[in-house]
Protein backbone atom coordinates (compact mmCIF):
# COMPACT_ATOMS: atom_id res chain seq x y z
CA UNK A 1 0.00 0.00 0.00
CA UNK A 2 1.22 3.76 -0.64
CA UNK A 3 1.00 4.24 3.36
CA UNK A 4 2.48 2.04 4.71
CA UNK A 5 2.15 0.66 8.47
CA UNK A 6 4.83 1.69 10.20
CA UNK A 7 4.52 4.99 9.04
CA UNK A 8 1.04 5.37 9.87
CA UNK A 9 1.26 3.78 13.28
CA UNK A 10 4.72 5.93 14.06
CA UNK A 11 2.82 8.76 16.22
CA UNK A 12 0.56 6.39 18.33
CA UNK A 13 2.86 3.13 19.10
CA UNK A 14 5.81 2.95 20.81
CA UNK A 15 9.12 2.30 18.02
CA UNK A 16 9.89 -1.32 19.66
CA UNK A 17 6.79 -2.35 18.91
CA UNK A 18 6.53 -1.05 14.87
CA UNK A 19 9.57 -3.63 14.29
CA UNK A 20 6.79 -6.10 15.14
CA UNK A 21 4.46 -5.20 12.40
CA UNK A 22 3.95 -6.26 8.10
CA UNK A 23 4.42 -3.37 7.02
CA UNK A 24 2.06 -3.44 3.96
CA UNK A 25 -1.82 -4.45 3.93
CA UNK A 26 -4.80 -5.53 1.15
CA UNK A 27 -7.31 -3.24 0.50
CA UNK A 28 -10.00 -5.31 -1.52
CA UNK A 29 -13.63 -3.67 -2.04
CA UNK A 30 -14.00 -1.98 1.17
CA UNK A 31 -12.28 -4.46 3.09
CA UNK A 32 -8.74 -4.58 4.87
CA UNK A 33 -6.92 -7.46 5.47
CA UNK A 34 -3.55 -6.99 7.92
CA UNK A 35 -1.05 -9.50 9.13
CA UNK A 36 0.18 -9.49 12.63
CA UNK A 37 2.26 -11.16 14.54
CA UNK A 38 1.64 -13.28 17.65
CA UNK A 39 3.59 -10.23 19.92
CA UNK A 40 1.57 -7.50 17.71
CA UNK A 41 -1.35 -8.61 18.06
CA UNK A 42 -2.48 -6.69 21.36
CA UNK A 43 -2.39 -3.83 18.98
CA UNK A 44 -4.73 -5.37 16.31
CA UNK A 45 -7.46 -2.91 16.82
CA UNK A 46 -5.50 0.17 17.12
CA UNK A 47 -3.74 -0.64 13.85
CA UNK A 48 -7.38 -1.20 12.13
CA UNK A 49 -8.74 2.14 13.69
CA UNK A 50 -5.70 3.83 11.86
CA UNK A 51 -6.35 1.90 8.26
CA UNK A 52 -9.83 3.17 8.63
CA UNK A 53 -9.27 6.77 9.20
CA UNK A 54 -6.85 6.88 6.49
CA UNK A 55 -9.02 5.27 4.40
CA UNK A 56 -12.59 6.35 4.39
CA UNK A 57 -13.88 3.72 2.20
CA UNK A 58 -12.59 0.92 4.37
CA UNK A 59 -15.72 -0.68 6.26
CA UNK A 60 -13.94 -3.86 7.84
CA UNK A 61 -10.54 -4.47 8.71
CA UNK A 62 -9.81 -8.23 8.85
CA UNK A 63 -5.99 -10.11 10.36
CA UNK A 64 -4.78 -13.28 8.56
CA UNK A 65 -3.75 -15.65 11.07
CA UNK A 66 -2.55 -18.43 9.13
CA UNK A 67 -0.58 -18.69 4.97
CA UNK A 68 -3.05 -19.50 2.37
CA UNK A 69 -3.00 -23.12 1.80
CA UNK A 70 -5.08 -25.86 0.69
CA UNK A 71 -6.53 -26.99 -2.36
CA UNK A 72 -9.23 -23.91 -2.34
CA UNK A 73 -5.85 -21.49 -1.32
CA UNK A 74 -7.69 -20.52 2.12
CA UNK A 75 -6.36 -18.08 4.68
CA UNK A 76 -7.68 -17.95 8.07
CA UNK A 77 -9.36 -14.70 8.94
CA UNK A 78 -10.31 -12.63 12.27
CA UNK A 79 -12.40 -9.79 12.55
CA UNK A 80 -10.83 -6.75 14.17
CA UNK A 81 -13.51 -3.77 13.36
CA UNK A 82 -16.07 -2.58 11.57
CA UNK A 83 -18.44 -4.65 10.13
CA UNK A 84 -18.31 -8.16 10.45
CA UNK A 85 -18.39 -9.56 7.32
CA UNK A 86 -16.31 -11.44 4.84
CA UNK A 87 -17.94 -10.44 1.45
CA UNK A 88 -17.33 -7.38 -0.32
CA UNK A 89 -17.39 -6.34 -4.37
CA UNK A 90 -13.72 -5.01 -5.41
CA UNK A 91 -13.37 -2.86 -8.49
CA UNK A 92 -10.35 -3.38 -11.36
CA UNK A 93 -9.89 -2.08 -14.40
CA UNK A 94 -13.23 -1.61 -14.40
CA UNK A 95 -14.64 -4.84 -13.80
CA UNK A 96 -16.38 -6.07 -10.84
CA UNK A 97 -15.42 -9.16 -8.46
CA UNK A 98 -17.84 -10.05 -5.90
CA UNK A 99 -15.84 -12.10 -3.23
CA UNK A 100 -16.07 -13.84 0.05
CA UNK A 101 -12.80 -13.73 1.55
CA UNK A 102 -13.66 -16.67 3.54
CA UNK A 103 -14.42 -18.94 0.76
CA UNK A 104 -12.63 -17.83 -2.04
CA UNK A 105 -8.78 -16.65 -2.78
CA UNK A 106 -8.15 -13.27 -3.99
CA UNK A 107 -4.99 -11.19 -4.30
CA UNK A 108 -5.06 -7.37 -5.13
CA UNK A 109 -0.83 -7.63 -5.48
CA UNK A 110 -1.47 -9.75 -8.72
CA UNK A 111 -3.46 -6.54 -10.19
CA UNK A 112 -0.50 -5.47 -12.74
CA UNK A 113 -0.13 -9.47 -13.73
CA UNK A 114 -3.57 -9.99 -14.53
CA UNK A 115 -3.63 -7.21 -16.91
CA UNK A 116 -1.22 -8.32 -18.16
CA UNK A 117 -2.02 -11.53 -19.52
CA UNK A 118 -5.18 -9.78 -20.87
CA UNK A 119 -3.06 -7.39 -23.26
CA UNK A 120 -1.58 -10.27 -24.29
CA UNK A 121 -4.26 -11.82 -25.45
CA UNK A 122 -5.60 -12.05 -29.35
CA UNK A 123 -7.96 -11.44 -31.50
CA UNK A 124 -10.43 -14.42 -31.52
CA UNK A 125 -8.31 -16.51 -29.05
CA UNK A 126 -10.09 -19.39 -27.13
CA UNK A 127 -8.40 -19.11 -23.43
CA UNK A 128 -8.77 -22.37 -20.74
CA UNK A 129 -8.36 -20.61 -17.17
CA UNK A 130 -7.14 -23.37 -15.12
CA UNK A 131 -7.25 -21.96 -11.75
CA UNK A 132 -9.96 -19.00 -12.47
CA UNK A 133 -10.74 -18.61 -8.88
CA UNK A 134 -13.81 -15.80 -8.67
CA UNK A 135 -12.77 -15.31 -12.50
CA UNK A 136 -10.43 -11.87 -12.33
CA UNK A 137 -8.14 -13.39 -15.31
CA UNK A 138 -11.08 -14.46 -16.76
CA UNK A 139 -13.72 -11.75 -16.94
CA UNK A 140 -10.34 -8.68 -17.55
CA UNK A 141 -9.60 -11.21 -20.84
CA UNK A 142 -13.10 -10.84 -21.98
CA UNK A 143 -13.55 -7.29 -20.88
CA UNK A 144 -10.39 -5.85 -22.57
CA UNK A 145 -9.70 -7.86 -25.23
CA UNK A 146 -11.61 -9.95 -28.45
CA UNK A 147 -11.44 -13.37 -27.04
CA UNK A 148 -13.11 -15.87 -28.43
CA UNK A 149 -14.35 -17.54 -25.38
CA UNK A 150 -13.16 -18.42 -21.58
CA UNK A 151 -13.42 -21.51 -20.55
CA UNK A 152 -12.97 -20.63 -16.63
CA UNK A 153 -12.40 -23.73 -14.13
CA UNK A 154 -12.50 -23.94 -10.24
CA UNK A 155 -13.02 -26.52 -8.29
CA UNK A 156 -14.11 -24.65 -4.77
CA UNK A 157 -18.06 -24.40 -5.27
CA UNK A 158 -18.19 -21.36 -3.34
CA UNK A 159 -15.41 -19.37 -5.95
CA UNK A 160 -17.75 -20.82 -8.77
CA UNK A 161 -20.26 -19.49 -7.44
CA UNK A 162 -18.89 -16.41 -7.26
CA UNK A 163 -17.55 -16.76 -10.45
CA UNK A 164 -21.29 -16.88 -11.94
CA UNK A 165 -21.94 -13.86 -10.43
CA UNK A 166 -19.17 -11.84 -11.56
CA UNK A 167 -20.15 -13.13 -15.35
CA UNK A 168 -23.37 -11.29 -14.71
CA UNK A 169 -22.22 -8.36 -12.99
CA UNK A 170 -19.44 -7.60 -16.21
CA UNK A 171 -22.27 -8.77 -18.84
CA UNK A 172 -19.19 -11.40 -19.97
CA UNK A 173 -22.13 -13.95 -20.75
CA UNK A 174 -21.26 -16.62 -23.56
CA UNK A 175 -17.73 -15.41 -23.44
CA UNK A 176 -16.40 -16.66 -19.86
CA UNK A 177 -17.82 -19.88 -19.53
CA UNK A 178 -17.87 -20.96 -15.92
CA UNK A 179 -17.03 -24.62 -15.41
CA UNK A 180 -16.68 -26.46 -11.70
CA UNK A 181 -14.60 -28.89 -11.14
CA UNK A 182 -10.82 -30.34 -11.31
CA UNK A 183 -8.94 -28.96 -14.28
CA UNK A 184 -7.62 -32.10 -15.54
CA UNK A 185 -10.63 -33.87 -15.35
CA UNK A 186 -12.72 -31.57 -17.30
CA UNK A 187 -9.41 -30.96 -19.56
CA UNK A 188 -9.71 -34.75 -20.52
CA UNK A 189 -13.01 -34.63 -20.69
CA UNK A 190 -13.95 -31.61 -23.10
CA UNK A 191 -11.46 -29.44 -23.69
CA UNK A 192 -8.63 -31.47 -25.12
CA UNK A 193 -6.84 -29.41 -28.17
CA UNK A 194 -9.48 -26.46 -27.68
CA UNK A 195 -6.83 -23.51 -26.53
CA UNK A 196 -4.90 -20.78 -27.81
CA UNK A 197 -3.68 -19.95 -24.66
CA UNK A 198 -3.74 -21.39 -21.51
CA UNK A 199 -3.44 -20.09 -18.06
CA UNK A 200 -2.28 -21.72 -14.94
CA UNK A 201 -2.20 -19.19 -11.94
CA UNK A 202 -1.84 -21.59 -9.00
CA UNK A 203 2.00 -22.11 -7.98
CA UNK A 204 1.20 -24.69 -6.37
CA UNK A 205 -0.17 -27.14 -8.93
CA UNK A 206 1.88 -25.88 -11.49
CA UNK A 207 3.81 -28.85 -12.38
CA UNK A 208 1.81 -31.61 -11.26
CA UNK A 209 -0.83 -29.77 -13.89
CA UNK A 210 1.72 -28.91 -16.59
CA UNK A 211 0.89 -31.91 -18.67
CA UNK A 212 -3.10 -31.26 -18.90
CA UNK A 213 -2.14 -27.37 -19.58
CA UNK A 214 -0.34 -29.21 -22.92
CA UNK A 215 -3.27 -31.08 -23.59
CA UNK A 216 -5.92 -28.10 -23.68
CA UNK A 217 -3.61 -25.96 -26.22
CA UNK A 218 -4.42 -26.67 -30.30
CA UNK A 219 -2.67 -29.10 -31.95
CA UNK A 220 -0.96 -26.03 -34.31
CA UNK A 221 0.94 -24.75 -30.76
CA UNK A 222 -0.05 -21.98 -28.63
CA UNK A 223 0.44 -20.21 -25.18
CA UNK A 224 0.77 -21.57 -21.86
CA UNK A 225 1.16 -19.18 -18.62
CA UNK A 226 2.83 -20.84 -16.18
CA UNK A 227 3.12 -19.42 -12.63
CA UNK A 228 5.44 -20.93 -10.17
CA UNK A 229 7.22 -20.08 -6.66
CA UNK A 230 10.79 -20.17 -6.21
CA UNK A 231 13.52 -20.31 -3.41
CA UNK A 232 16.95 -18.33 -4.68
CA UNK A 233 19.65 -17.19 -2.53
CA UNK A 234 22.30 -14.76 -3.07
CA UNK A 235 23.45 -14.47 -6.49
CA UNK A 236 20.81 -16.75 -8.26
CA UNK A 237 18.11 -16.05 -10.27
CA UNK A 238 14.31 -17.44 -9.89
CA UNK A 239 13.64 -16.91 -13.71
CA UNK A 240 16.23 -19.05 -14.41
CA UNK A 241 15.56 -21.75 -12.14
CA UNK A 242 12.26 -22.12 -13.47
CA UNK A 243 12.81 -21.90 -16.62
CA UNK A 244 15.19 -24.87 -16.35
CA UNK A 245 12.71 -27.13 -14.37
CA UNK A 246 9.88 -26.39 -16.92
CA UNK A 247 12.37 -26.96 -19.67
CA UNK A 248 13.49 -30.11 -18.49
CA UNK A 249 9.21 -31.03 -18.17
CA UNK A 250 8.89 -29.86 -22.01
CA UNK A 251 11.56 -31.73 -23.65
CA UNK A 252 10.66 -35.36 -21.65
CA UNK A 253 7.16 -34.67 -22.73
CA UNK A 254 8.63 -34.31 -26.63
CA UNK A 255 7.62 -30.51 -26.74
CA UNK A 256 8.91 -28.08 -28.94
CA UNK A 257 9.08 -24.69 -27.05
CA UNK A 258 10.38 -21.27 -26.50
CA UNK A 259 10.27 -18.90 -23.30
CA UNK A 260 9.53 -15.21 -24.48
CA UNK A 261 8.95 -13.94 -21.13
CA UNK A 262 9.95 -14.90 -17.93
CA UNK A 263 9.77 -12.09 -14.57
CA UNK A 264 8.81 -11.87 -10.83
CA UNK A 265 5.92 -11.22 -10.41
CA UNK A 266 6.21 -10.34 -6.62
CA UNK A 267 8.25 -11.26 -3.30
CA UNK A 268 6.28 -13.81 -1.19
CA UNK A 269 8.78 -14.38 1.84
CA UNK A 270 12.71 -13.87 2.61
CA UNK A 271 14.27 -15.39 -0.85
CA UNK A 272 10.61 -16.53 -2.02
CA UNK A 273 9.28 -15.81 -5.09
CA UNK A 274 6.13 -15.64 -7.60
CA UNK A 275 7.61 -16.31 -10.99
CA UNK A 276 5.68 -16.36 -14.33
CA UNK A 277 6.39 -18.14 -17.39
CA UNK A 278 5.21 -17.28 -21.00
CA UNK A 279 5.95 -20.59 -22.84
CA UNK A 280 5.48 -20.46 -26.08
CA UNK A 281 4.91 -23.83 -28.21
CA UNK A 282 5.85 -24.34 -31.19
CA UNK A 283 4.17 -27.48 -31.23
CA UNK A 284 2.24 -29.94 -29.41
CA UNK A 285 4.36 -33.11 -29.04
CA UNK A 286 2.74 -36.53 -29.89
CA UNK A 287 -0.87 -35.42 -29.71
CA UNK A 288 -1.27 -36.34 -33.07
CA UNK A 289 0.37 -39.65 -32.84
CA UNK A 290 -1.34 -40.43 -29.87
CA UNK A 291 -4.99 -39.26 -31.37
CA UNK A 292 -4.28 -41.75 -34.26
CA UNK A 293 -2.68 -44.67 -32.28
Amino acid sequence: MKNRLRNLLSESLPLEDLTHIYNSYDVIGDIAVIRVTESFRKHSQTVAETIMKIHKNIKTVLAQTSPVRGDFRLRKLKFVAGEDKTTTTHKEYGCLFSIDLAKCYFSPRLLFERMRVAKHVRNGEVVVNMFAGVGCFSILIAKHSKAEKVYSIDVNPSAFQCMQKNVRLNRVYGRVIPVKGDAREIIEKRLCCVADRVLMPLPDKASEYLQYALSAVKNAGGWICYYDFEHAGKNMDPVEKVKMKVAEKLESLGEAFTFPLGRVVRTIGPNWYQVVLDIKLISCGNKENDESS
